[in-house]
């Protein structure tokens, strides 16, 4: 069918409007690690008063039991499982969580529950800038996913064809996971620096490697690309917002370092308004964590097509075997923290390797290097 240039200029707009949608998103959450409130409104002391009350008579009974959990918690502590603390603050009683142990007794719910009130008035309502942020995210958002959308109707296919709808897919993807691990884990603060990088890569897509609207070549024209592009295509995206929150934490754990020194300068105001490193490093892993069975799925998928269109499934092309690489990196990544405890910086330096590779795959060889998968769409 003939490519419909209608809606190939209206997915162009869209795009460029993206570019500026989150542009301007990037620059309100910049003012709000500039001019935001640093300290959340205090709860009236009237609300407090009255929660503390309503749970003090419930939670009484409870005192005993808590106090034991606690007095034993710090002992039978252990670090084992992400996002579980050490010690005290988090620790475990003969395998049974603290906070299990006080949800048991008479009361403990109702304590944990006005805890939890008191956290909640504690919050107060979401700050201007980060607000004006979201909603810009969200916007960009929708404007990116209709420019991918319309790219797809225009040329009848799946939009990822070549290395222009590949990038424009990529960041959609990034950016769609990325507001979905900000509404659960409320990682505004990665704003700034996710979509900083999303409108350079975007934007590079807009200017260097645009690639007019036009049919698949016959080699990808098969079924098997809904299914393996679209896995690469999904976990590239995952990987994205892991590796820039890997390199976050690197530079919020260089500032807690010197922090800890005495030695901070003028330029950690940014870092000082982040969260600790431990949280930043906790979040990447659990990204990579989710991206890595679908890198895995469509390494697989590609050998199997690899197999009916080349009649092998391994070549040693090129593209397919720095996949691999990206894939072992990864591994080694998840089985450095599972096995050997590896966290922090040499966990991060592992996982910015895998992308590393995997970078380099997409922009160097699948641009520059001929082989079987040069299908860039670029001369």
């Amino acid at each position: 069918m003939p490519v419909n240039t209608g809606l190939a200029t209206v997915s162009n707009d869209f795009l460029l409007a993206a570019v500026a949608i989150y542009a301007l998103a990037m620059l309100a959450y910049a003012f709000d690690f500039a001019f935001g409130s640093r300290q959340a409104p205090a709860v009236p002391a009237r609300a407090r008063q009255l929660v503390s009350v309503a749970a003090g008579a419930a939670s009484a009974p409870a005192q005993t039991v808590t106090a034991a959990t606690a007095a034993t918690g710090g002992a039978a502590g252990t670090a084992g499982g992400e996002g579980t603390a050490v010690g005290g603050a988090g620790g475990r009683t003969a395998g049974v969580p603290a906070r299990a142990a006080a949800g048991t007794a008479p009361g403990g719910r109702s304590a944990a529950l006005a805890e939890a009130l008191i956290q909640r008035l504690s919050a107060g309502p979401a700050r201007f800038w980060v607000t004006a942020a979201v909603v810009l995210n969200c916007v960009g958002l929708a404007a990116h996913m209709t420019g991918v959308v319309t790219r797809g109707l225009a040329v009848h296919r799946l939009p990822w064809g070549d290395m222009y709808e590949f990038v424009t897919s990529l960041t959609c993807i990034a950016m769609l996971f990325f507001v979905a691990i900000m509404i659960k884990y409320r990682a505004y603060y990665l704003g700034l620096f996710v979509t900083a990088a999303v409108v350079i890569v975007l934007g590079l897509a807009e200017t260097v490697i645009y690639t007019p609207a036009g049919p698949l070549v016959p080699a990808l024209q098969s079924y098997w690309l809904a299914i393996h592009v679209t896995a690469m295509t999904l976990a590239t995206g995952v990987f994205f917002i892991a590796a820039v929150t890997g390199v976050t934490y690197l530079f919020v754990d260089r500032y807690a370092r010197r922090a800890a020194a005495g030695r901070t300068g003028g330029a950690d105001g940014i870092l000082a308004r982040l969260p600790r490193p431990e949280i930043l490093d906790r979040l990447a892993y659990r990204t990579v964590v989710f991206g890595f069975p679908i890198w895995t799925f469509g390494v697989i998928a590609g050998a199997i097509w690899a197999d009916r269109a080349w009649g092998s499934y391994w070549s040693w092309d090129p593209t397919e075997t720095f996949a691999f690489i990206t894939w072992i990196v990864y591994a080694c990544f998840l089985h450095a923290r599972a096995t050997a405890g590896w966290r922090g910086r040499r966990a991060a330096y592992i996982q910015l390797l895998g992308f590393c590779c995997l970078l380099f795959n997409v922009l160097v060889i699948s641009l520059v290097v001929p082989g079987l998968h040069s299908y860039a769409g670029l001369t």
